[in-house]
Order: C-alpha cells, then structure tokens, then sequence
C-alpha cells in the first residue's frame, strides 16, 4: 500500500466511529483489479474525505437534509441535478457527504466536475479519489452504463460565479444530463440547495485564468461564512419510464426534459427559502 493511502487510511480510523468505517465496506464502486476504480476513486480516500467532511458538515454548516434516503436509488444509473452556487464549489462536497451517508449500501455520488478541476495540482487527484469525474461524454456514459450515480450541476460555472444579486436565480441550464439520462434509462434526482449562496457572497471577478479556471472571484468574505445549509431532494423524475432511448435524439423532447428537471430544482430551491428560519439558522 502507498504511504498516502496508508495515511488515508489512518486519519479515517481516528475520524470516523467503528460502526461507520464498517458501513463504508459495503462500498459500491468498480474494483478495476488494484483497488482503484477506473477513473483513480479508491474506497481508503472515500473515508478520509468523510473523515475531513464530517466537522464541516456537521458543525460548521450543519447541514440538514430533506429526502435523500427515498430519492435516490439503492443501486442502478441515476442522475443528480443540483443548483449551484456560492463561488467554491462547497455544495457539491455537502451533497457528496450527505449522500454517502443516506444510503444503504453507501453509493457515491460521482461529481462530474467542468474540465479544469482535474487539472488543479493535487486537488484533482484527491477529487478523483474521492469519485469526481472530468466532464466527458464518454466519462459520463461509462459510470452510467455500469450503474453508478451521476451528480451534475446544469448551470456549470455561471451558477457558481453569479452575483450576490442574483441569489437563487437558476443561470442558463444545460441539457446534456438529460439526454444522457434518457439514453441510459437513468431517473433524474432534482436537488434544491438553499444556503449555498450567502457562503461567499461575490461581489466582483477578475478576468485572468488562474490553474485552468475561468476567473479569479472578489468575495465579500476571504472564507466561507457559516450559513446553514438545506439539501431538499425532489421526487425522481423517471426520464427512464417517460421517454424512450431514441428520444435522447430528438432535440424537443431533450428540452422539453431538461426543462422538467430545471422546474423542479427551482421549485426545491423555493420551497427551502420559505421554510428556512434564516440563513444562519
């Protein structure tokens, strides 16, 4: 074993409960033969990522989470749509966490992360051990052929880098998740993330390119501020039942789809601003 996964491994054991660390053996992932999964996801960096996660979910954003068990399948192709916000992609390692430990067996939401991140020094590679994926085509359409679960954020790097002022305010949403989730018979899970977006407020960006991202954002505050974060998970929509594979090419009927899940993000998305106490709270 490498001295990473050794360290990995130990700093999981002195971060999570015996009962948890026990749960994270019924792992579901695609041994390619050495350990790690085709694309570097390696179960010893899944408990150390839950290990660093767990304080900053539990205690620092207190993360409350609203149907994640009945939403998202036990095994099988399934596809997460989530809102995005809040200048660091912060919501997706909440949903990440949130999901790993709602589900029985756990199942990995494999984040489909926009073509830089892979390339971050370091970062990249621990993302990847921990399940993330560059965002391909064919990336995509191997995990959802061997049955895994997708987590996309339609909006891509708009939704992350919108102004405080246009809080909650879903940005142009692609439709790709869609057709591929029809063309593997893949459910669509809708995610509504509410509290994401007061983290950081940005207020400016500067247009230089920084390891492959598009722009250095000017934030309000240097670190992520502790709001209280809400995941509301929304009936599936079953793309698997309502269309057929062929529909994955008929233009209409991928719009007309991504619109559905684009509806039902936002309704979630509304629905946690009217139940929330404060952002704070």
């Amino acid at each position: 074993m490498s001295l990473s996964l050794t360290l990995a491994r130990l700093i999981a054991a002195r971060g999570l409960a015996d009962s948890e660390r026990e749960r994270l053996k019924g792992l579901q992932y695609h041994d390619a033969g050495h350990g790690y999964d085709a694309f570097g996801l390696h179960p010893d960096v899944v408990a150390l990522g839950e290990a660093i996660l767990g304080p900053i979910y539990d205690r620092y954003f207190r993360v409350s989470s609203y149907g994640c068990a009945e939403a998202i399948p036990v095994s099988g192709p399934a596809v997460i749509a989530a809102n995005h916000s809040g200048a660091l992609p912060i919501d997706g390692a909440m949903i990440w966490l949130d999901v790993l430990r709602h589900t029985t067996p756990p199942r990995i939401a494999r984040a489909v992360a926009d073509h830089f991140v892979p390339m971050l020094p370091i970062i990249g590679t621990f993302f990847a051990r921990g399940g993330m994926v560059g965002g391909s085509r064919g990336n995509a359409r191997v995990l959802l052929e061997a049955g895994e679960l997708l987590l996309v954020f339609p909006e891509g790097v708009p939704g992350i880098a919108k102004s405080f002022k246009n809080r909650y305010k879903l940005q142009d949403w692609r439709v790709g998740h869609v057709e591929l989730a029809i063309r593997h018979s893949a459910p669509v899970i809708p995610v509504g993330v509410v509290g994401a977006e007061e983290q950081m407020p940005q207020i400016g960006r500067i247009p230089i390119q920084f390891a492959g991202a598009p722009f250095i954002p000017i934030t309000l505050t240097p670190l992520p501020m502790p709001v209280h974060y809400h995941l509301h998970y929304g009936e599936p929509i079953r793309t698997d039942r309502d269309y057929k594979p062929e529909h994955a090419d008929d233009p209409a009927a991928v719009r007309e789809a991504s619109a559905r899940v684009k509806a039902a993000v936002q309704a979630l998305v509304d629905k946690g601003l009217a139940e929330r106490p404060g952002i704070f709270a």
